[in-house]
């Protein structure tokens, strides 16, 4: 999926090889797509839905970021000469707050020769269904719609964006796109000032990671992502800033990945806090405790919207055509009605650091784990009762493995919490829980027939999600019987390099693609068990398919090496991180 990915964790946008914006939503990432090209456009509008730099005689692109940073840079070559598009969302510290409008900047100078080129700023409101009333003065354009008004400032004609003039570009020229209020120095000055504190910041980010040896640009591109996939006014973190690609061609397996999964995001704050970016866990800490205090003890939605949102209802867009014009195009996701029981594994999973961490400038203490504990009663209840499982199956229930094992996680985790704060009788009791569930589950997880841990309990398929046993610390990875399960599962799951997440047909039958997250399971349960060359040969294969700026979906085609699902999927990101962590030599090497 050829996408290059800014933003400044309050709204994000998807750029394409062109320099085409086709994907920007406001006024946060589950808004109005105004930028909607990557879902298509209604009939008769192909241009809508996209702010392009067309090339009159484009004959050969190139794109990359500005190292360390979320600025993308892309050359257009022509026979006319090369032009430089320069696009990112403003960024940085000030007056002791984050600065991160709902702003676009795009900067465009000739690199050689007389470029000639056509500037189309084409939004549309409402998913497609509804064209901006234009208003515009003699250095901006205002699109109006009923709920949002957008302003582009510009040094440009006014007259060239409006016609979609091809004219030859003589000088730089800069554009901000952001809300309907004047800007108070020159667009030129501004757009400059904007970007060069910009660059800093992130710069200045990366050079606080504790960062691995080796694969220390995949990691650094990874860390920046999963960053740019947070939210930051409330702490949530989304699965992905996209909906409706699907993760097969023409399979109707099309979501709406713009919310934030408990379960997702609890490894990416796994992976952001190993690499010490622990501010993110501090406000995703925050947003957690919210969601606990709200259920008031109950029950625990898998997905909430960012703002914590608990109604998520799931509509059909009709709008749009969608990703390559296979809808539907949805908006909203079922997932938030299902009963997946993993979810308080992955609230006391995401919190737990927070306690243990003497970094954080304000740590929660005995009042917060006793709202904590909340989760974790929940999970002595429901640890082997029927839900949708981590796949989110829609028709179908049974007590999955991968369910139990993070009710497990949560007594196991919460005994830990307790004896750190000293409160020796609740560590006896979350002890003495963990270790009952952890006897059920070796029990009636296991599969004497197939000699592995299986999807369910007296079930006999398999699942490439039992492999997190090792990740969490459930059994040993030495374990016969965990290295019997990573042998069958791979031998049965193993598509090459990559995985497929389950063998049983699902709700839309037999998936077609492999999941990316799987695959870097499989080469941590190998690293852990001692495979680790087995693994690096493996993770090589895994970087080899990202996209050209570092990026990955959730799914990809093993036969073709395409790119499918939601992008750019956290899940993905996160395998990069962990896997390199896990098998990267030491500093330390000889050079």
């Amino acid at each position: 999926m050829d996408l290059a990915l800014v933003g400044n964790c309050n709204i994000a946008a998807l750029i394409d090889r062109n320099a085409r914006i086709v994907w920007y939503c406001l006024p946060r990432f589950d808004g109005d797509p105004v930028f909607h090209q990557l879902m298509g456009a209604p009939n008769g509008r192909h241009l809508d839905g996209t702010f392009a730099v067309e090339m009159e005689d484009l004959q050969e692109t190139e794109q990359a970021y500005i190292e360390n940073t979320a600025i993308v840079r892309t050359v257009l070559k022509g026979s006319s000469g090369a032009v430089e598009i320069v696009d990112f969302a403003p960024r940085y510290e000030s007056r002791g707050r984050a600065y991160r409008p709902q702003t676009l900047v795009r900067r465009i100078r000739p690199l050689a020769g007389t470029p000639r080129i056509i500037i189309s700023v084409r939004p549309s409101f409402d998913y497609g269904a509804l064209q901006p009333t234009i208003t515009y003065g003699s250095n901006h354009i205002r699109y109006v719609g009923p709920r949002l008004t957008m302003r582009l400032t510009t040094d440009a004609p006014i007259d060239y964006i409006l016609d979609r003039t091809t004219f030859n570009l003589h000088e730089p020229l800069n554009f901000v796109l952001g809300p309907d209020e004047t800007l108070t120095d020159s667009v030129s000055s501004f757009a400059r000032f904007e970007f060069e504190q910009t660059e800093y910041y992130w710069r200045a980010w990366v050079h606080r990671l504790a960062i691995p040896f080796e694969w220390q640009e995949a990691v650094i591109r990874a860390a920046i992502t999963l960053k740019l996939c947070t939210y930051e006014p409330t702490g949530a973190i989304v699965a992905a800033v996209t909906t409706s690609i699907p993760e097969a061609p023409y399979t109707q397996r099309n979501w709406d990945y713009r919310f934030c999964w408990i379960r997702d995001a609890y490894f990416v704050v796994r992976a952001l806090n190993s690499l010490s970016a622990v501010r993110t866990m501090e406000n995703y800490f925050r947003w957690l405790m919210n969601v606990v205090a709200n259920s008031n003890g109950d029950h625990i939605q898998p997905v909430y919207g960012v703002g914590l949102e608990s109604d998520l209802t799931e509509h059909i867009v009709s709008s749009l055509p969608g990703y390559r014009g296979m809808g539907p195009v949805r908006r909203g996701n079922q997932a938030f009605e299902h009963l997946q029981h993993d979810s308080y594994g992955n609230v006391v999973l995401g919190a737990a650091q927070a306690f243990l961490d003497c970094r954080l400038l304000s740590r929660p203490g005995a009042s917060e784990f006793e709202l904590l504990e909340r989760a974790g009663h929940q999970s002595i209840k429901l640890f082997d009762k029927p839900d949708a499982g981590m796949w989110e199956l829609r028709f179908s229930a049974k007590i999955h493995t991968t369910s139990s094992l993070m009710c497990w996680a949560a007594c196991d985790r919460l005994a830990r919490i307790a004896y750190h704060l000293g409160l020796r009788d609740r560590y006896a009791y979350w002890r003495e829980k963990s270790e009952a569930i952890k006897a059920v589950i070796l029990d009636r997880a296991w599969s004497e027939k197939r000699q592995s841990f299986v999807e369910s309990f007296e079930g006999e398929m398999l699942d490439a999600g039992v492999l997190l046993m090792a990740e969490v610390g459930f059994i040993d990875p030495s374990d016969p019987r965990f290295i019997s399960t990573l042998s069958l599962t791979e031998k049965t799951l193993g598509r090459g390099a990559f995985m497929m997440r389950y063998e049983a047909p699902d709700d839309f039958g037999p998936p077609d693609t492999a999941f990316n997250i799987c695959a870097f399971w499989r080469v941590t349960a190998l690293a852990r068990s001692g495979r680790k060359e087995d693994a690096r040969a493996i993770f090589e294969t895994l970087l080899a398919s990202r996209n050209h700026v570092g990026l990955m979906s959730e799914d990809i085609k093993p036969d073709t090496g395409e790119a499918w699902g939601n992008f750019p999927q956290t899940y993905s990101m996160v395998g990069i991180i962990n896997a390199a962590r896990l098998l990267s030599s030491s500093w330390d090497v000889e050079i």
